[in-house]
C-alpha cells in the first residue's frame, strides 16, 4: 500500500460546497494512506496579531479560489480507484495535527442556536499550544485540544447539484462529531465514480452542540486510510471509534434526527447478531447513549453510541 500527501492550494480546494460533476484532484488506491492538508477561514477570520502564523498557502487560496455560497474550505476531492455508486468507504482517521498556531470562534447574526439573543457579529481569536495540545482563551481558561474534522464527505449524487458545505447530509459533509477524531472510522456511501472524497473545517476542540455555531476553527492537517467495500450500500453515514459503534441521523427537526439515528442504531444491531427489532431496540434504551452533534448546521445532527461491549460481549 502506498502513501500520499496532498497540501491545500488553489489547484487543490473547493470552497463551500459539494459538487457530483467536480472533478477529483487526485486518485488513490483502495487501502492507501493519503495527508490532507486543509485551511479554515476566509479573510476576514485571519488575525491581526504578528505572533499568528499565516501560511502563504491560505493567503494563495483566499486570493485566487472562488467562494461558494457559503461554507467551508475543503482539500479535495480525492478518488478510490473502482468505487461505484453502492459500495462504501471506510475512512480510517490515522493521525490529525494542528497546520498552525491559532483558531478562531465567531458568531453571526441570525445563526448559532440562540440568534435572537444574540443579534450582532462577535470573533474571538484563540492561540493554540501545538507542544501542550491547549487553547488559550481570552480570560484565561486554557482547554485541551482535541482536533477532529468538522467535515468530511463523499460526492453527493450529480441529481442532487451543488449542495452547500454547510449543510450535512446522506453523503456525510458537515457532521461536527468530535468522537471523529483520531483513531475513529467514519463510513460513507458512495453516489459518483470514485467515491470522491473531500475533508475540511477543522476544529480544535468543540462541545457537543456547536451552540454559537463554530468550534475552534482552525487549519489541520489529517491522514487517512481509505477501504473500498464494494456493493456494501449503506443509507446514512456511520462511524466507530476504539469504544462505540455510531449511527447518525440529520435532519432539521432534531427530533426527526434522532428518530433517524435510532432506526439506523436498531438496523445496525439486527444486521450484526441475532436479535430481533424488538430486542435490539430494548438494547438501545439499556445501553446506548443518544448525543446532540449539532443544532446549527440547518440540518441538525443527533448520533448514537453504543459500546461496543453491549454489542459483542
Amino acid at each position: 500500500m502506498k502513501s500520499h500527501e496532498v497540501a491545500a492550494t488553489p489547484d487543490t480546494v473547493h470552497w463551500g460546497y459539494f459538487d457530483g460533476t467536480l472533478n477529483p484532484i487526485y486518485e488513490i488506491a483502495s487501502g492507501d494512506t493519503i495527508t490532507l492538508k486543509t485551511v479554515s477561514g476566509g479573510s476576514s477570520d485571519l488575525p491581526e496579531n504578528k505572533s499568528f502564523e499565516i501560511i502563504p498557502e491560505h493567503l494563495a487560496i483566499l486570493k485566487n479560489c472562488t467562494k461558494g455560497a457559503s461554507g467551508h474550505i475543503l482539500t479535495g476531492p480525492i478518488a478510490i480507484q473502482g468505487a461505484k455508486p453502492g459500495d462504501m468507504l471506510e475512512v480510517r482517521i490515522k493521525d490529525i495535527q494542528l497546520h498552525y498556531n491559532w483558531g478562531f470562534n465567531r458568531m453571526r447574526p441570525l445563526s448559532g442556536t440562540l440568534p435572537e439573543d444574540f443579534p450582532n457579529y462577535h470573533m474571538t481569536m484563540i492561540p493554540l499550544d501545538g507542544e501542550r495540545m491547549k487553547a488559550h482563551l481570552p480570560w484565561g481558561t486554557e482547554l485541551p485540544l482535541d482536533p477532529f474534522f468538522g467535515v468530511m464527505g463523499t460526492a453527493p449524487p450529480k441529481e442532487w447539484g451543488r449542495q452547500p458545505s454547510t449543510i450535512p447530509r446522506a453523503f456525510g459533509g458537515n457532521l461536527d462529531i468530535k468522537a471523529l477524531s483520531k483513531g475513529a472510522t467514519l463510513f460513507l456511501p458512495v453516489f459518483v465514480e470514485g467515491g470522491n472524497f473531500s475533508v475540511g473545517d477543522g476544529h480544535g476542540c468543540q462541545g457537543d452542540g456547536e451552540v454559537d455555531g463554530t468550534a475552534i476553527e482552525t487549519g489541520l492537517i489529517g491522514t487517512f486510510e481509505i477501504h473500498l467495500h464494494e456493493q456494501q450500500k449503506i443509507a446514512m453515514p456511520r462511524a466507530e471509534t476504539e469504544t462505540h459503534h455510531i449511527t447518525i441521523g440529520i435532519n432539521p427537526s432534531l427530533d426527526a434526527a434522532a428518530k433517524q439515528a435510532l432506526r439506523e442504531m436498531i438496523a445496525f444491531i439486527c444486521d450484526r447478531t441475532n436479535l430481533s427489532r424488538e430486542e435490539a431496540y430494548t438494547l438501545c434504551s439499556l445501553a446506548a447513549d443518544m448525543r446532540v452533534s449539532q443544532t446549527v448546521n440547518v440540518h441538525k445532527g443527533i448520533h448514537v453510541m453504543l459500546p461496543k461491549s453491549a454489542l459483542h460481549g
